[in-house]
C-alpha cells in the first residue's frame, strides 16, 4: 500500500489539496483532526496526558480541557515537546489502524502539518509539501481566522519548520501560489501514484 503524506506550513492550502485527492476517491487521514480524537479516546494516552500535565487536563466529565492544556505548553517548548512526544505515537498507531482499514484504495494520504517534526514521515512512500508565498499565507489567514493578529500567524509560523527545509526533504510540491492552478498538479500527482500502484 502506497501512503502518501501532505504537510506544508499554515496557510499553504493542505486542506484544499486533500480534498481534490478526496474528490479523486483517496482516504485521507487528517492527523490533527484524529490527534483531537485520540486524546479525547485514548484510554492510555489520557492516562498518559494526565500524569504529565495533571488531572485537570480532563474536565470531571472526562472531556478533554483545551484551554487548560494550551495554558500549560503554550509557552512552554518543553512542556509542548513533553505533549507532542505523547500525542504523535499514539496517532501513529491510531494511522496504521486506519491504514488496514483503507487497503482497499490504490493508495492512501496522510495530512499532516507537523509531518516531519512528528516524524510522521518515516510511515510514508513519499512527501508532498504545499507551498505558498508568506504575504500570500498571511492575507488567507487574516481572512480565514479573525481572532488572530499578524503577529499570531508569524508566531505559529516561526514555530514551524522552514519552507525551504519541508521542500528539501520533500519528493513532490505543489505550488499554491494563487498564480498556479492547483488541480492539474494534483491530477498529475495522482496519475503518478497510480502508475506506481
Amino acid at each position: 500500500m502506497l501512503k502518501i503524506g501532505i504537510t506544508g506550513g499554515i496557510g499553504v492550502g493542505k486542506t484544499i489539496v486533500c480534498r481534490l485527492f478526496q474528490v479523486l476517491g483517496i482516504p485521507v487521514y487528517d492527523a490533527d483532526t484524529r490527534a483531537k480524537w485520540v486524546m479525547q479516546h485514548d484510554p492510555a494516552l489520557k492516562l498518559e496526558l494526565q500524569e504529565a500535565f495533571g488531572r485537570e487536563t480532563y474536565t470531571s466529565e472526562g472531556q478533554l480541557n483545551r484551554a487548560y492544556l494550551a495554558s500549560v505548553v503554550f509557552n512552554n517548548q518543553d512542556r509542548l515537546e513533553k505533549l507532542n512526544a505523547l500525542v504523535h505515537p499514539h496517532v501513529g498507531a491510531d494511522f496504521e489502524r486506519w491504514a488496514v482499514a483503507n487497503a482497499g484504495a490504490p493508495y492512501l494520504i496522510k495530512e499532516a502539518a507537523l509531518m516531519f517534526e512528528s516524524e510522521s514521515w518515516r510511515q510514508m512512500d513519499e512527501i508532498i509539501v504545499v507551498t505558498s508565498p508568506l504575504e500570500v499565507r498571511l492575507k488567507r489567514l487574516l481572512k480565514r481566522d479573525a481572532h488572530r493578529t499578524e503577529a499570531d500567524i508569524k508566531a505559529i509560523i516561526s514555530k514551524q519548520l522552514s519552507e525551504e527545509e519541508k521542500i528539501a526533504r520533500a519528493q513532490h510540491i505543489v505550488y499554491n501560489d494563487d498564480q498556479q492552478l492547483i488541480i492539474p498538479q494534483v491530477l498529475s500527482l495522482h496519475q503518478q501514484f497510480l502508475d506506481k500502484v
